[in-house]
């Protein structure tokens, strides 16, 4: 059985079988992290998305979702494994150890998703969300949340801090046939006297095009 790379978050394991499979890559056995680690990211996900949807109460899906995505990339995920040390448990057979697989960000963030899930068989949902809320602590507290923010959200703010009404989102165009087609949109600053369009393959994205370009123009022409 592995040492416990959780006893610093003081986790500790009442089947120790569950540990060592989360620390088992699949070139050491058939015994390995692969199942859990499929647990482990829809759990990390849940955990990670009720934190920032109580953390930020006004904040639209979109931003959520690309914050969420910031917190939970690969790389991230990596890292924080690195933190705690992870690739000096890891189990690996001897053609992995040899091409520094214990160093490779996948592998070091599949093991950490492993080994939330072991924790949350092994003890239960709110030992694994407050696991989760510990190591992702820091990272949550870091990140900014406007630099996720979409471009029509950006804008809508930019308006309602100068008192100026909101956009208005005109469909200009389509072309193509149903299944392929591409969308062109106006978003129109009536007190600036300003307008501006821009294409999407939906009208959802179009009209972020079309609000990132007034965006362009309102910071090289307005004063911030």
């Amino acid at each position: 059985m592995q040492s416990n790379p959780l006893r610093r978050f003081g986790v500790d394991f009442v089947d120790p079988a569950l540990l060592d499979r989360a620390l088992t890559h699949r070139s050491a056995g058939q015994a390995n992290y692969e199942r859990l680690e499929f647990l482990g990211d829809a759990l990390i996900n849940t955990a990670v998305s009720i934190e920032l949807y109580q953390r930020y109460p006004r904040s639209p899906e979109g931003d959520l979702t690309r914050l969420r995505a910031a917190l939970i990339r690969e790389s991230s995920l990596a890292e924080l494994a690195r933190g705690i040390g992870l690739s000096d448990y890891l189990r690996m057979g001897g053609g992995e150890l040899k091409s520094g697989g214990y160093r490779r960000d996948s592998i070091l963030a599949d093991t950490l998703e492993a080994l939330i899930a072991a924790v949350f068989l092994d003890s239960g949902w709110e030992r694994c969300q407050a696991l989760i809320r510990q190591m992702f602590a820091e990272a949550i507290d870091a990140v900014d949340i406007n630099a996720v923010k979409d471009a029509k959200t950006r804008l809508q703010e930019w308006l309602q801090g100068r008192g100026l009404p909101l956009p208005d989102y005109q469909l200009v165009d389509t072309e193509g046939k149903d299944h392929d087609k591409t969308f062109r949109v106006a978003c129109r600053i009536a007190d600036l006297d300003y307008s501006a369009d821009a294409q999407g393959r939906s009208r959802k994205s179009a009209e972020q095009a079309a609000a990132a370009a007034v965006l362009e123009h309102i910071e090289r022409s307005q004063p911030q």
